[in-house]
C-alpha cells in the first residue's frame, strides 16, 4: 500500500490497513472511549507500520478532493447564522477542510444557482439552510455530493439534518407567560411556510391547550420577515383597545422589532422570544428567551457531512436527525415568577 506521491500516509491509508473507516481512525487518535480496545490496537499498529504522523490531522478525509465544503445560509446578517457558520468552520478546520460560504438572502429562487455554483467549484459536500419548502434542486446536488440540512428538515429527501427543539422551546417559553397569569398573548411569527415558523406556532398553541386557554386568533401575526415588519405589527397590536398582555416572538429579529415598538409606544409588556441576543439581560424588560447553542448546530452538521465523506467508498450511513436542545432563560421577571419544569428567573 502506498500513499499519494508527495503527501505521506493518510488517515484513509491507516483505515484501510486497519480495516476501519477514516472516521474511526480519527476517533482512535482523539482517544474516543467508544472505540473498542481491539480496534484501537489495530489502528495504532497501522499508524506505526505506515509511519503516519498525527499532526497531519484529517486532511486525508479529502482523499484527493478539493478540500472544500460549501455552506448556504439564508441571512448572514442574522447572528444565528453567523454562529452556525463559525461552528461549521471549527469542525471543517479540525478535519483539514476549507469552507465556502453563500448567502441566499432568504430568497428561495436564488438558492438553486448558489448550490450549482458551489458544486461547480467542486466542493466535496454541502451544508444548507433551505430558504423555502421546495428542495428538488437539492436532490439534484445530491447526485454529485452529500448534502446535510441545518435548522430545517428535508422535504422529500433522504439526507441528514440538524434541528433545534423548536416546538419544545416555544411551548416552554409560552408556558412561562401563561404561568405568570398572562392569557392574552400575541404571536409574532415568521412566514408559516417555514418549518421554524410552523413548529414554533405549534408549540405556542400547545402551551395554551395544556392550561385550557384558547389563543386569540386576532392577536396572531405571521409572515414577519424582519425587525421593521415586527415593529409595525407590534405597534398595530398596541393600538388596539383590547391590546395583548404579553408577546411571543419566533426569532431574535422579531423580538428586537417588538422591543423597539414597545420603546416607541412608551410602554412595557412581558415578552418571550426564540433566540437569545446580546444585552437581553440589561434591557430592564420582563424577557423570557429560548436559548440554545447555534455554534453546535454548525458543528453537528459538519460532523455529519464529514462522516458521510468518510464513507464515500463504502456503504453510507442511514440518514440521521440530530436535535440541539433549548433552555428557557428569564430576565427581569417579578420575584417569585417561575416557569414550568423549574425554569428560574435570571434578573
Amino acid at each position: 500500500m502506498s500513499a499519494r506521491r508527495g503527501s505521506g500516509p493518510t488517515m484513509h491509508d491507516v483505515g484501510r490497513l486497519a480495516e476501519v473507516s477514516a472516521m474511526t481512525v480519527s476517533r482512535v487518535l482523539k482517544n474516543d472511549p467508544g472505540v473498542s480496545e481491539s480496534t484501537r490496537e489495530r489502528v495504532f499498529a497501522a499508524v506505526d507500520r505506515l509511519g503516519y504522523r498525527r499532526n497531519q490531522t484529517a486532511r486525508s478525509l479529502r482523499l484527493g478532493g478539493s478540500g472544500m465544503i460549501g455552506l448556504v445560509v439564508t441571512n448572514l446578517a442574522n447572528p444565528f447564522y453567523s454562529r452556525l457558520a463559525l461552528g461549521v468552520q471549527e469542525v471543517a478546520t479540525e478535519y483539514g477542510f476549507r469552507m465556502l460560504l453563500s448567502n441566499s438572502a432568504e430568497q428561495a429562487d436564488r438558492e438553486p444557482a448558489l448550490i450549482d455554483g458551489l458544486v461547480d467549484h467542486q466542493v466535496e459536500g454541502l451544508i444548507v439552510v433551505p430558504a423555502g419548502s421546495r428542495q428538488q434542486h437539492l436532490a439534484g446536488a445530491m447526485r454529485h455530493v452529500p448534502v446535510v440540512l441545518a435548522a430545517r428538515p428535508p422535504a422529500g429527501l433522504d439526507t441528514d439534518c440538524v434541528l433545534v427543539e423548536d416546538f419544545h422551546g416555544a411551548r416552554e417559553a409560552t408556558a412561562c407567560l401563561l404561568a405568570d397569569g398572562h392569557t392574552r398573548i400575541a404571536f409574532l411569527g415568521n412566514p408559516p411556510a417555514l418549518y421554524t415558523g410552523a413548529e414554533r406556532l405549534r408549540g405556542f398553541w400547545a402551551a395554551h391547550e395544556e392550561v385550557g386557554v384558547e389563543p386569540d386568533h386576532d392577536l396572531i401575526r405571521q409572515g414577519l420577515v424582519d425587525a421593521a415588519a415586527a415593529e409595525r405589527a407590534t405597534l398595530d397590536l398596541l393600538a388596539r383597545a383590547d391590546r395583548p398582555a404579553a408577546l411571543f416572538c419566533t426569532n431574535n429579529r422579531i423580538s428586537q422589532g417588538a422591543i423597539r415598538a414597545l420603546y416607541k409606544a412608551g410602554t412595557t409588556l412581558p415578552l418571550a422570544g426564540f433566540d437569545d441576543f446580546d444585552l437581553a439581560d440589561v434591557l430592564g424588560l420582563p424577557l423570557t428567551v429560548v436559548s440554545y447553542d447555534a455554534d453546535e448546530i454548525g458543528r453537528q452538521a459538519a460532523r455529519l457531512l464529514i462522516d458521510r465523506l468518510a464513507h464515500h467508498d463504502g456503504v453510507p450511513p442511514a440518514s440521521r436527525r440530530v436535535t440541539v436542545p433549548t433552555r428557557v432563560v428569564r430576565h427581569g421577571v417579578p420575584d417569585g415568577a417561575d416557569g414550568p419544569d423549574g425554569a428560574t428567573p435570571e434578573a
